[in-house]
């Protein structure tokens, strides 16, 4: 992909400015990046299902939904009852449900999406990465907004986009986790085609969203010499 792609995290959002803020949005991204916790898996609780049908009432953007859960099963089919056009699994709950999981998302007009925690080798997917449509790169640790960016973890995403040239995938390759004015040259390097965005890249530079939004998008085009279309 030539045009990088920006997913913000409403995970990060003001949610007293909801509205404002998705209807700003709404013209500049590309998607929406929706957490959902169940405190086991990651000890946070955060959006949910429900989450999405409030964004569609002002929104047609897509969303993904990135399941830090335990119960993979079951909230896969919370999100194809809501027609999430993304579901994301963690792979580190995948053992034995991976295919089974990735065909009923299919098989639901969707697409499936799989996460890796910084620790995870991208040898543990290649089981199936023939069948997924994204794979999604932690480069923080799981679970809270506003942790350490691990560099290490760039690594995979580079070595994601030349397996995807040898072999000819189709995913796409996703990172999530402080990506912001200091990571964003690391992250540009790296090449991802979707940067997810949070607290500290985006909601947090300002109170009003119009004015946080061309600080990111002068943060990002000054440190990697690149435009935000």
């Amino acid at each position: 992909m030539s045009k990088v792609l920006f997913s913000p995290s409403l995970m990060t959002m003001d949610l007293d400015k909801f509205k404002e803020q998705i209807e700003f949005l709404n013209q500049h991204v590309d998607s929406y990046h929706i957490d959902i916790m169940d405190g086991h898996y990651v000890p946070n609780l955060t959006l949910s299902p429900w989450f999405i049908e409030e964004v569609r009432k002002i929104s047609h953007l897509p969303m993904s939904a990135h399941l830090m859960v335990t119960d993979q099963s079951f909230w896969v089919n919370q999100l194809i009852a809501q027609k999430c056009e993304w579901i994301c699994m963690h792979v580190e709950c995948l053992d034995g449900l991976a295919f089974r999981l990735i065909d009923q998302i299919h098989a639901a007009g969707l697409k499936a999406g799989v996460v890796l925690n910084p620790e995870t080798p991208i040898e543990t997917i290649f089981p199936y990465i023939d069948l997924v449509d994204k794979i999604t790169i932690m480069t923080v640790d799981p679970g809270f907004a506003g942790q350490r960016f691990i560099e290490s973890t760039l690594d995979k995403i580079v070595d994601l986009r030349k397996l995807r040239q040898e072999k000819g995938y189709h995913y796409l390759i996703e990172m999530d986790g402080s990506s912001n004015r200091k990571s964003f040259k690391r992250i540009d390097h790296a090449g991802p085609d979707i940067y997810i965005i949070g607290r500290s890249g985006l909601f947090g530079l300002d109170e009003d969203i119009e004015k946080s939004w061309t600080i990111m998008k002068r943060d990002y085009e000054e440190t990697t010499g690149k435009s935000i279309e």
